[in-house]
């Protein structure tokens, strides 16, 4: 199916009921699969901002514009949450991307609540906040214009070209120390890339993206994410050294993860891509996970566990020490102000 990763929609693991298609001889299965588009759904929320407790994220306060990613990578942790939807973690994850129209409205709005501490808000880790969508929708924009008018730190993970649309608003948030963009980097084949990451950008375009917010003095960071065993591992210290070159001031790996139906739709897609290292790869992650498809322990999950995972991490911190990143400069949180609500009383000062 051109531009998507998988090719099937698994049955929602809450639902009672499983139902599984199959071609009947007439063709019209391979007819309605061949030409399914992309479906923007508009869904009604009361707050953006989502706190989490999780010990191994740098982050305890997030964002998410969309839910579901028309990047459509295979390997996506975020696909089991479409599940909440009453969607699939399949096609339909890729294909039913749900979008909040007010998000902008609804974060100046949280951010004026008495009770709000500055801390900052990691936009877009979920799902990619630069996803296709965002082209025309322009969500993402506007979040950045309200945090820039209240002067909040933010971090931005994306893999999209897209994000330097709004280099001039991250050049005014930089400028007061504002702004973290991290860019993920999975590999430099970009074969392997278009068949694990269709919709996404290029990995020459993603080194581009470094150079150009990198030039414009946007700190910028790296995520080497995921690390698959067997088909990009041995990448590594050739993606640090790229992404070093072109202006990163740091970078960070995590481990391929396989929540729930994301374990399955890896299998079927190790089979049609990449049949003869299939089981490989699958032996490398049980090592990774205690002899499990995946492990979900806080301090775990991330990096693994076994002489697999520490191979992995020194590697990666022998790379780190030899091209001596820079490192990102600390947020800025004394700068927040507080929103004012509407008022008909004139302020005395201004």
């Amino acid at each position: 199916m051109k531009g998507r990763a998988v090719t099937s929609n698994p049955a929602n693991r809450f639902h009672q009921r499983h139902h599984e298609t199959f071609d009947d001889g007439w063709g019209t299965l391979d007819a309605d699969e061949d030409v399914r588009k992309t479906e923007l759904i508009r869904s009604s929320n009361r707050s953006v901002l989502v706190y989490n407790q999780s010990p191994d994220v740098p982050f305890d306060c997030s964002l998410n514009p969309y839910r579901g990613c028309e990047h459509g990578c295979v390997y996506c942790f975020a696909r089991p949450s479409h599940a909440y939807l009453d969607c699939s973690a399949g096609l339909d994850f890729e294909t039913k991307i749900f979008y909040k129209a007010d998000a902008a409205e609804l974060l100046e709005r949280e951010l004026g609540k008495p009770r709000y501490r500055c801390q900052p808000i990691a936009l877009g880790v979920n799902t990619d906040a630069y996803q296709p969508a965002e082209r025309k929708l322009k969500i993402t924009r506007r979040i950045l214009e309200v945090l820039l008018a209240h002067e909040h730190p933010v971090g931005i993970v994306t893999k999209s070209a897209l994000v330097e649309r709004d280099i001039d608003v991250l050049t005014e948030l930089a400028g007061r120390n504002l702004v973290h963009v991290m860019v993920s980097v999975t590999t430099l084949d970009s074969k392997l890339a278009r068949a694990m990451e269709p919709r996404a950008a290029t990995p020459r375009r993603r080194l581009e993206v470094i150079r150009c917010l990198s030039s414009a003095g946007i700190p910028l960071g790296v995520l080497v994410a995921p690390v698959v065993p067997v088909l990009n591992d041995q990448e590594l210290e050739s993606i640090l050294a790229s992404v070093h070159e072109a202006g990163a001031l740091s970078a960070g790996y995590v481990m391929l993860r396989l929540p729930h139906e994301v374990k399955d739709l890896f299998k079927s897609w190790l089979e049609q891509y990449a049949p003869l290292k299939a089981d490989h790869v699958m032996r490398r992650i049980r090592d990774l996970r205690g002899g499990r498809d995946y492990d979900s322990q806080f301090g775990q999950r991330m990096r693994g566990t076994g002489v697999y995972a520490e191979l992995i991490q020194k590697r990666f911190e022998s790379a780190l020490k030899r091209l001596c990143f820079a490192g990102m400069p600390a947020f800025d949180a004394s700068r927040f102000r507080v929103p004012r609500k509407p008022s008909a009383q004139l302020d005395l000062f201004e």
